[in-house]
Protein backbone atom coordinates (compact mmCIF):
# COMPACT_ATOMS: atom_id res chain seq x y z
CA UNK A 1 0.00 0.00 0.00
CA UNK A 2 2.61 2.59 0.84
CA UNK A 3 4.42 1.87 -2.68
CA UNK A 4 0.95 2.28 -4.50
CA UNK A 5 0.07 5.61 -2.51
CA UNK A 6 3.40 6.85 -2.63
CA UNK A 7 3.46 6.47 -6.45
CA UNK A 8 0.14 8.01 -6.81
CA UNK A 9 1.12 10.97 -5.17
CA UNK A 10 4.49 11.72 -7.02
CA UNK A 11 2.77 10.99 -10.91
CA UNK A 12 -0.60 12.38 -10.41
CA UNK A 13 0.00 16.01 -11.41
CA UNK A 14 3.27 14.96 -12.91
CA UNK A 15 4.27 16.74 -16.19
CA UNK A 16 6.88 14.60 -17.95
CA UNK A 17 7.30 17.35 -20.69
CA UNK A 18 8.81 20.11 -18.90
CA UNK A 19 12.02 20.15 -17.64
CA UNK A 20 11.83 19.10 -13.53
CA UNK A 21 12.96 22.74 -12.11
CA UNK A 22 10.33 24.86 -9.83
CA UNK A 23 12.99 27.80 -11.17
CA UNK A 24 13.38 27.87 -15.32
CA UNK A 25 16.62 29.75 -14.37
CA UNK A 26 18.14 26.47 -12.69
CA UNK A 27 20.67 24.22 -14.37
CA UNK A 28 19.58 20.59 -14.45
CA UNK A 29 22.89 18.91 -13.86
CA UNK A 30 23.13 15.33 -15.23
CA UNK A 31 26.43 12.92 -13.61
CA UNK A 32 27.13 10.46 -16.37
CA UNK A 33 29.00 7.33 -15.90
CA UNK A 34 29.88 4.64 -18.19
CA UNK A 35 32.14 1.24 -17.30
CA UNK A 36 32.79 -1.20 -20.63
CA UNK A 37 31.95 -4.73 -20.84
CA UNK A 38 33.07 -5.83 -23.70
CA UNK A 39 34.53 -5.06 -27.23
CA UNK A 40 32.36 -6.68 -29.64
CA UNK A 41 33.73 -6.50 -32.80
CA UNK A 42 36.19 -4.08 -34.92
CA UNK A 43 35.07 -3.49 -37.95
CA UNK A 44 38.20 -1.76 -39.83
CA UNK A 45 36.58 -1.60 -43.34
CA UNK A 46 33.34 0.30 -41.99
CA UNK A 47 35.68 2.08 -39.57
CA UNK A 48 32.92 1.13 -36.45
CA UNK A 49 33.73 -0.04 -33.34
CA UNK A 50 31.26 -2.24 -31.64
CA UNK A 51 31.08 -1.69 -27.98
CA UNK A 52 28.99 -3.14 -24.70
CA UNK A 53 29.07 -0.51 -21.82
CA UNK A 54 26.93 0.07 -18.73
CA UNK A 55 25.99 3.33 -18.52
CA UNK A 56 24.36 5.59 -15.69
CA UNK A 57 22.92 8.46 -14.91
CA UNK A 58 21.95 10.86 -12.41
CA UNK A 59 20.12 13.76 -11.89
CA UNK A 60 18.03 15.99 -9.50
CA UNK A 61 13.98 15.99 -10.47
CA UNK A 62 12.91 18.54 -7.94
CA UNK A 63 9.13 17.59 -8.64
CA UNK A 64 9.76 13.74 -7.18
CA UNK A 65 10.21 14.49 -3.48
CA UNK A 66 8.50 13.44 -0.24
CA UNK A 67 8.42 12.95 3.12
CA UNK A 68 9.88 9.01 3.93
CA UNK A 69 7.66 9.68 7.44
CA UNK A 70 4.42 10.20 5.63
CA UNK A 71 4.94 6.88 3.42
CA UNK A 72 6.39 4.19 5.69
CA UNK A 73 9.92 4.96 5.39
CA UNK A 74 10.66 4.91 2.06
CA UNK A 75 13.04 6.95 0.73
CA UNK A 76 13.51 5.11 -2.60
CA UNK A 77 10.56 3.74 -5.29
CA UNK A 78 11.24 2.62 -8.82
CA UNK A 79 8.81 4.71 -11.70
CA UNK A 80 8.24 3.79 -15.09
CA UNK A 81 10.84 5.45 -17.36
CA UNK A 82 8.27 6.95 -19.43
CA UNK A 83 6.75 7.97 -16.67
CA UNK A 84 9.18 10.80 -15.54
CA UNK A 85 11.07 13.57 -17.04
CA UNK A 86 14.51 12.25 -19.13
CA UNK A 87 17.34 14.06 -20.28
CA UNK A 88 17.88 14.24 -24.32
CA UNK A 89 21.35 12.41 -23.63
CA UNK A 90 22.90 11.17 -26.71
CA UNK A 91 26.15 9.68 -28.35
CA UNK A 92 27.18 11.57 -31.31
CA UNK A 93 29.57 8.81 -32.52
CA UNK A 94 26.15 6.64 -33.25
CA UNK A 95 25.65 5.15 -36.20
CA UNK A 96 23.43 2.22 -36.13
CA UNK A 97 20.83 1.12 -32.95
CA UNK A 98 22.46 -1.53 -31.33
CA UNK A 99 20.62 -4.69 -29.67
CA UNK A 100 20.50 -3.04 -26.11
CA UNK A 101 17.96 -4.23 -23.51
CA UNK A 102 15.32 -2.48 -22.77
CA UNK A 103 15.45 -1.07 -18.53
CA UNK A 104 11.55 0.23 -17.89
CA UNK A 105 12.52 1.29 -14.65
CA UNK A 106 14.59 4.18 -12.92
CA UNK A 107 15.19 4.41 -8.96
CA UNK A 108 13.94 7.65 -7.50
CA UNK A 109 15.32 8.92 -3.89
CA UNK A 110 12.97 11.04 -1.27
CA UNK A 111 15.31 13.81 -1.89
CA UNK A 112 14.48 13.54 -5.75
CA UNK A 113 17.86 11.91 -7.15
CA UNK A 114 17.21 9.94 -10.26
CA UNK A 115 19.62 7.26 -11.04
CA UNK A 116 18.91 5.49 -14.78
CA UNK A 117 21.15 2.40 -14.78
CA UNK A 118 21.11 0.43 -18.21
CA UNK A 119 23.27 -1.41 -20.42
CA UNK A 120 23.75 -0.43 -24.64
CA UNK A 121 25.27 -1.89 -27.11
CA UNK A 122 27.13 0.71 -28.67
CA UNK A 123 27.63 0.98 -32.45
CA UNK A 124 29.79 4.18 -32.84
CA UNK A 125 32.55 5.30 -35.67
CA UNK A 126 35.91 5.18 -35.30
CA UNK A 127 39.10 6.51 -36.97
CA UNK A 128 40.59 3.16 -36.94
CA UNK A 129 44.39 3.48 -37.71
CA UNK A 130 45.40 0.25 -38.83
CA UNK A 131 49.26 0.51 -40.12
CA UNK A 132 50.55 -1.08 -36.62
CA UNK A 133 48.53 -4.21 -37.48
CA UNK A 134 48.52 -6.30 -35.34
CA UNK A 135 50.61 -4.60 -32.71
CA UNK A 136 47.70 -1.27 -33.46
CA UNK A 137 46.45 0.67 -30.50
CA UNK A 138 43.23 1.91 -30.72
CA UNK A 139 41.48 5.05 -29.63
CA UNK A 140 38.01 5.55 -30.00
CA UNK A 141 35.37 8.77 -28.31
CA UNK A 142 32.55 8.46 -27.07
CA UNK A 143 30.74 11.62 -26.57
CA UNK A 144 27.73 12.01 -24.88
CA UNK A 145 25.94 15.13 -25.19
CA UNK A 146 22.54 17.25 -24.83
CA UNK A 147 20.97 16.75 -28.20
CA UNK A 148 18.61 20.40 -27.55
CA UNK A 149 19.50 21.76 -24.16
CA UNK A 150 22.11 24.46 -24.07
CA UNK A 151 24.96 24.15 -21.06
CA UNK A 152 22.60 26.90 -18.97
CA UNK A 153 19.59 24.33 -19.04
CA UNK A 154 21.49 20.61 -19.02
CA UNK A 155 25.06 20.54 -18.18
CA UNK A 156 27.02 17.30 -18.26
CA UNK A 157 29.31 16.18 -14.83
CA UNK A 158 31.33 12.92 -14.47
CA UNK A 159 29.73 10.42 -11.24
CA UNK A 160 33.35 9.37 -10.35
CA UNK A 161 36.46 10.54 -9.93
CA UNK A 162 38.74 10.39 -13.55
CA UNK A 163 40.95 8.03 -11.69
CA UNK A 164 38.50 5.82 -10.90
CA UNK A 165 37.17 5.53 -14.75
CA UNK A 166 40.17 5.65 -16.39
CA UNK A 167 41.51 1.87 -14.44
CA UNK A 168 38.08 0.25 -13.86
CA UNK A 169 38.79 -2.96 -15.49
CA UNK A 170 35.84 -4.81 -12.58
CA UNK A 171 33.30 -5.98 -15.53
CA UNK A 172 35.44 -5.63 -18.49
CA UNK A 173 34.96 -9.49 -20.27
CA UNK A 174 38.81 -9.78 -20.45
CA UNK A 175 39.18 -12.90 -23.02
CA UNK A 176 38.68 -11.60 -26.28
CA UNK A 177 41.03 -10.26 -29.25
CA UNK A 178 41.29 -6.59 -28.17
CA UNK A 179 42.62 -5.66 -24.39
CA UNK A 180 41.52 -2.42 -22.86
CA UNK A 181 43.94 -0.77 -21.50
CA UNK A 182 42.37 2.53 -19.86
CA UNK A 183 39.25 5.19 -20.47
CA UNK A 184 40.25 8.87 -20.48
CA UNK A 185 37.31 11.27 -19.42
CA UNK A 186 37.19 15.26 -20.31
CA UNK A 187 34.51 17.12 -20.18
CA UNK A 188 34.23 20.56 -22.91
CA UNK A 189 31.81 23.10 -24.15
CA UNK A 190 31.63 23.50 -27.97
CA UNK A 191 29.54 26.07 -29.96
CA UNK A 192 27.44 25.76 -33.23
CA UNK A 193 26.65 29.48 -32.93
CA UNK A 194 27.86 32.45 -31.36
CA UNK A 195 25.37 32.39 -28.99
CA UNK A 196 24.73 28.55 -28.16
CA UNK A 197 27.02 26.29 -25.94
CA UNK A 198 26.77 22.90 -25.53
CA UNK A 199 28.02 20.60 -22.38
CA UNK A 200 29.86 17.14 -24.09
CA UNK A 201 31.32 14.52 -21.96
CA UNK A 202 34.01 12.34 -23.68
CA UNK A 203 35.05 8.94 -22.77
CA UNK A 204 38.43 7.79 -24.76
CA UNK A 205 38.32 4.02 -25.05
CA UNK A 206 41.63 2.86 -25.48
CA UNK A 207 42.31 -0.81 -26.56
CA UNK A 208 44.72 -2.88 -27.82
CA UNK A 209 45.30 -5.73 -29.83
CA UNK A 210 46.47 -9.05 -28.70
CA UNK A 211 49.30 -10.18 -31.70
CA UNK A 212 49.76 -13.84 -30.63
CA UNK A 213 47.16 -15.55 -33.07
CA UNK A 214 48.46 -13.11 -36.08
CA UNK A 215 51.99 -13.60 -35.19
CA UNK A 216 51.36 -17.64 -34.84
CA UNK A 217 49.26 -17.58 -38.42
CA UNK A 218 51.07 -14.44 -40.32
CA UNK A 219 54.59 -13.97 -39.42
CA UNK A 220 56.20 -17.14 -38.36
CA UNK A 221 55.39 -19.00 -41.92
CA UNK A 222 56.32 -16.04 -44.00
CA UNK A 223 59.66 -16.21 -41.46
CA UNK A 224 60.37 -19.91 -42.05
CA UNK A 225 59.75 -19.53 -46.31
CA UNK A 226 61.92 -16.59 -46.05
CA UNK A 227 64.51 -19.09 -43.69
CA UNK A 228 63.77 -21.84 -46.90
CA UNK A 229 65.06 -18.93 -49.27
CA UNK A 230 67.87 -18.16 -47.75
CA UNK A 231 68.80 -21.76 -46.87
CA UNK A 232 68.57 -22.77 -50.43
CA UNK A 233 71.64 -21.07 -51.76
CA UNK A 234 73.83 -23.47 -50.44
CA UNK A 235 72.56 -25.55 -53.50
CA UNK A 236 75.22 -25.84 -55.98
CA UNK A 237 75.28 -22.96 -58.24
CA UNK A 238 75.97 -25.36 -61.22
CA UNK A 239 72.74 -27.94 -60.42
CA UNK A 240 69.19 -27.33 -61.55
CA UNK A 241 67.66 -27.95 -58.39
CA UNK A 242 68.46 -24.55 -56.91
CA UNK A 243 65.55 -23.22 -59.99
CA UNK A 244 63.22 -25.87 -59.00
CA UNK A 245 63.33 -25.17 -55.34
CA UNK A 246 63.11 -21.45 -55.26
CA UNK A 247 60.35 -21.38 -58.14
CA UNK A 248 58.34 -23.54 -55.40
CA UNK A 249 59.05 -21.46 -52.87
CA UNK A 250 57.70 -18.88 -54.71
CA UNK A 251 54.19 -20.41 -55.49
CA UNK A 252 54.27 -21.46 -51.87
CA UNK A 253 54.79 -18.10 -51.04
CA UNK A 254 52.30 -16.72 -53.10
CA UNK A 255 49.53 -19.29 -52.07
CA UNK A 256 50.42 -18.61 -48.42
CA UNK A 257 49.11 -14.69 -49.45
CA UNK A 258 46.06 -15.76 -50.56
CA UNK A 259 45.24 -17.93 -48.05
CA UNK A 260 46.46 -15.05 -45.78
CA UNK A 261 44.68 -11.98 -47.56
CA UNK A 262 40.78 -12.56 -45.53
CA UNK A 263 42.77 -12.12 -42.44
CA UNK A 264 44.14 -9.13 -43.00
CA UNK A 265 42.27 -5.85 -42.06
CA UNK A 266 41.04 -3.78 -45.22
CA UNK A 267 40.60 0.17 -45.52
CA UNK A 268 40.27 2.33 -48.43
CA UNK A 269 42.75 4.92 -47.02
CA UNK A 270 45.85 3.03 -45.92
CA UNK A 271 47.67 -0.51 -45.66
CA UNK A 272 48.96 -2.43 -42.90
CA UNK A 273 52.71 -2.56 -42.55
CA UNK A 274 52.53 -6.29 -42.23
CA UNK A 275 51.01 -6.13 -46.00
CA UNK A 276 53.78 -4.05 -47.44
CA UNK A 277 56.48 -6.25 -45.02
CA UNK A 278 54.49 -9.56 -47.07
CA UNK A 279 54.93 -7.84 -50.65
CA UNK A 280 58.36 -6.90 -49.87
CA UNK A 281 59.04 -10.30 -48.95
CA UNK A 282 57.65 -11.67 -52.37
CA UNK A 283 60.12 -9.16 -54.38
CA UNK A 284 63.00 -10.83 -52.23
CA UNK A 285 61.76 -13.92 -53.42
CA UNK A 286 61.74 -13.17 -56.66
CA UNK A 287 65.10 -11.48 -56.83
CA UNK A 288 66.59 -14.08 -55.35
CA UNK A 289 64.75 -16.61 -58.25
CA UNK A 290 66.41 -14.13 -60.64
CA UNK A 291 69.97 -14.37 -59.39
CA UNK A 292 69.39 -17.81 -59.29
CA UNK A 293 68.57 -17.82 -62.73
CA UNK A 294 71.79 -15.52 -63.68
CA UNK A 295 74.23 -17.81 -62.21
CA UNK A 296 72.92 -21.26 -63.49
CA UNK A 297 72.96 -19.01 -66.71
CA UNK A 298 76.71 -18.02 -66.41
CA UNK A 299 77.82 -21.55 -65.12
CA UNK A 300 75.61 -23.84 -67.81
CA UNK A 301 77.41 -25.14 -71.05
CA UNK A 302 80.39 -23.17 -70.83
CA UNK A 303 81.69 -24.92 -73.91
CA UNK A 304 79.95 -22.71 -75.79
CA UNK A 305 81.52 -19.50 -74.14
CA UNK A 306 85.00 -17.90 -74.78
CA UNK A 307 87.44 -17.20 -72.36
CA UNK A 308 86.53 -15.10 -68.78
CA UNK A 309 87.51 -11.71 -69.97
CA UNK A 310 90.96 -10.56 -68.07
CA UNK A 311 88.77 -7.28 -65.85
CA UNK A 312 86.50 -10.43 -64.99
CA UNK A 313 89.35 -12.41 -63.65
CA UNK A 314 90.84 -8.92 -61.53
CA UNK A 315 87.46 -7.93 -60.58
CA UNK A 316 85.84 -11.37 -59.22
CA UNK A 317 88.49 -13.75 -58.87
CA UNK A 318 90.70 -11.62 -57.35
CA UNK A 319 89.34 -8.50 -55.58
CA UNK A 320 86.24 -9.91 -54.51
CA UNK A 321 87.72 -13.38 -54.07
CA UNK A 322 89.56 -11.53 -51.04
CA UNK A 323 87.06 -9.07 -49.78
CA UNK A 324 84.89 -12.45 -49.29
CA UNK A 325 87.51 -14.54 -47.78
CA UNK A 326 86.63 -17.05 -50.26
CA UNK A 327 89.54 -20.40 -49.52
CA UNK A 328 88.93 -22.00 -52.61
CA UNK A 329 90.54 -19.49 -54.89
CA UNK A 330 93.52 -20.86 -54.70
CA UNK A 331 91.93 -23.94 -56.86
CA UNK A 332 91.93 -21.92 -59.85
CA UNK A 333 95.34 -20.88 -60.02
CA UNK A 334 95.83 -24.16 -59.61
CA UNK A 335 93.69 -25.47 -62.44
CA UNK A 336 95.38 -22.95 -64.97
CA UNK A 337 98.96 -24.04 -64.12
CA UNK A 338 98.02 -27.16 -65.17
CA UNK A 339 96.56 -26.23 -68.33
CA UNK A 340 99.32 -24.53 -68.75
CA UNK A 341 101.62 -27.81 -68.01
CA UNK A 342 98.95 -29.52 -70.77
CA UNK A 343 100.25 -26.99 -73.21
CA UNK A 344 103.02 -27.57 -72.76
CA UNK A 345 103.08 -31.17 -72.78
CA UNK A 346 101.59 -31.07 -75.86
CA UNK A 347 103.92 -28.49 -77.77
CA UNK A 348 106.74 -31.46 -76.69
CA UNK A 349 104.32 -34.00 -78.25
CA UNK A 350 104.68 -32.07 -81.44
CA UNK A 351 108.51 -32.08 -81.53
CA UNK A 352 108.32 -35.93 -80.64
CA UNK A 353 105.92 -36.79 -83.52
CA UNK A 354 107.96 -35.06 -85.78
CA UNK A 355 110.90 -36.76 -84.96
CA UNK A 356 109.48 -39.40 -85.32
CA UNK A 357 108.17 -38.63 -88.75
CA UNK A 358 111.71 -37.75 -89.63
CA UNK A 359 113.01 -41.07 -88.48
CA UNK A 360 110.49 -42.79 -91.13
CA UNK A 361 111.88 -40.94 -93.40
CA UNK A 362 113.48 -42.60 -96.49
CA UNK A 363 117.56 -43.18 -96.39
CA UNK A 364 118.14 -41.74 -99.45
CA UNK A 365 116.78 -38.97 -98.90
CA UNK A 366 119.00 -38.72 -95.68
CA UNK A 367 121.58 -39.10 -98.12
CA UNK A 368 120.54 -36.39 -100.75
CA UNK A 369 119.97 -34.01 -97.76
CA UNK A 370 123.79 -34.74 -97.09
CA UNK A 371 123.26 -36.44 -93.95
CA UNK A 372 126.19 -38.39 -93.19
CA UNK A 373 124.20 -40.31 -90.35
CA UNK A 374 123.75 -44.18 -90.42
CA UNK A 375 120.59 -45.21 -91.14
CA UNK A 376 119.56 -47.77 -88.42
CA UNK A 377 120.09 -51.32 -88.88
CA UNK A 378 116.39 -51.99 -88.17
CA UNK A 379 114.47 -49.52 -90.83
CA UNK A 380 114.30 -50.82 -94.12
CA UNK A 381 114.53 -48.31 -97.10
CA UNK A 382 110.79 -47.85 -97.50
CA UNK A 383 109.30 -50.68 -94.78
CA UNK A 384 106.70 -49.61 -92.47
CA UNK A 385 106.71 -45.61 -93.96
CA UNK A 386 102.96 -44.79 -95.53
CA UNK A 387 101.27 -46.77 -92.31
CA UNK A 388 103.02 -45.24 -90.13
CA UNK A 389 101.89 -42.01 -91.27
CA UNK A 390 98.56 -42.91 -91.19
CA UNK A 391 99.03 -44.26 -87.57
CA UNK A 392 101.01 -40.58 -86.64
CA UNK A 393 97.86 -38.81 -88.54
CA UNK A 394 95.59 -40.58 -86.10
CA UNK A 395 97.55 -39.79 -82.84
CA UNK A 396 97.73 -35.91 -83.82
CA UNK A 397 93.90 -36.03 -84.17
CA UNK A 398 93.28 -37.33 -81.17
CA UNK A 399 96.24 -34.95 -79.67
CA UNK A 400 94.29 -32.46 -80.46
CA UNK A 401 90.90 -33.24 -79.89
CA UNK A 402 91.90 -33.72 -76.34
CA UNK A 403 93.82 -30.31 -76.19
CA UNK A 404 90.65 -28.70 -77.45
CA UNK A 405 88.63 -30.62 -74.97
CA UNK A 406 91.45 -29.81 -71.98
CA UNK A 407 90.91 -26.11 -73.34
CA UNK A 408 87.40 -26.12 -72.70
CA UNK A 409 87.13 -27.81 -69.44
CA UNK A 410 89.64 -25.15 -68.51
CA UNK A 411 87.33 -22.83 -69.54
CA UNK A 412 84.35 -24.55 -67.67
CA UNK A 413 86.65 -24.18 -64.58
CA UNK A 414 87.24 -20.62 -65.22
CA UNK A 415 83.75 -19.71 -65.70
CA UNK A 416 82.29 -22.23 -63.02
CA UNK A 417 84.94 -20.49 -60.26
CA UNK A 418 83.50 -16.85 -61.50
CA UNK A 419 79.78 -18.15 -60.84
CA UNK A 420 80.57 -19.38 -57.60
CA UNK A 421 82.26 -15.92 -56.56
CA UNK A 422 79.15 -13.77 -57.97
CA UNK A 423 76.68 -16.30 -55.78
CA UNK A 424 78.87 -15.80 -53.34
CA UNK A 425 78.40 -12.07 -53.26
CA UNK A 426 74.96 -11.70 -54.19
CA UNK A 427 74.26 -14.68 -51.43
CA UNK A 428 76.17 -11.99 -48.42
CA UNK A 429 74.27 -9.25 -49.88
CA UNK A 430 70.96 -10.74 -50.23
CA UNK A 431 71.64 -11.71 -46.46
CA UNK A 432 72.55 -8.71 -45.74
CA UNK A 433 69.44 -6.65 -46.70
CA UNK A 434 67.00 -9.42 -45.44
CA UNK A 435 68.90 -8.83 -42.08
CA UNK A 436 68.34 -4.73 -42.09
CA UNK A 437 65.41 -5.44 -43.23
CA UNK A 438 64.45 -7.51 -40.06
CA UNK A 439 65.62 -5.78 -37.72
CA UNK A 440 64.36 -2.42 -39.09
CA UNK A 441 60.69 -3.35 -39.43
CA UNK A 442 61.06 -5.22 -35.96
CA UNK A 443 62.45 -2.29 -34.16
CA UNK A 444 59.31 -0.17 -35.76
CA UNK A 445 57.11 -2.50 -34.68
CA UNK A 446 59.16 -2.81 -30.80
CA UNK A 447 58.62 0.88 -30.68
CA UNK A 448 55.15 1.51 -31.62
CA UNK A 449 53.98 -1.28 -29.46
CA UNK A 450 55.85 0.40 -26.56
CA UNK A 451 54.13 3.82 -27.24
Amino acid sequence: PALRRLSRYLLAHYQKGTRPVRDWRTTTNVAIDLMVYAILSVDEKNQVLTTYIWYRQHWTDEFLRWDPARFDNLTQISLPVESIWVPDILINEFVDVGKSPHVPYVYVGHHGEVQNLKPIQVMTACSLDIYNFPFDVQNCSLTFTSWLHHIHDVNLSLWRQPELVKFDRSVFMNQGEWELLYVLSRFQEFSVKSSDSYAEMKFYVVIRRRPLFYTVSLLLPSIFLMVMDIVGFYLPPNSGERVSFKITLLLGYSVFLIIVSDTLPATAVGTPLIGIYFVVCMALLVLSLTETILIVRLVHKQDLQPHVPEWVKRLLLQRAAALLCIRDRERLSQSRTQSSDVSGQAESNDGTAELNHRGCEDPREREAAGGARPAPAFAGPTEGCPPMDGVLREVTAIRQFLEKREEFRDVAREWLHVGYVLDVLLFRAYLAAVLAYGLTLGSLWAVWRDA
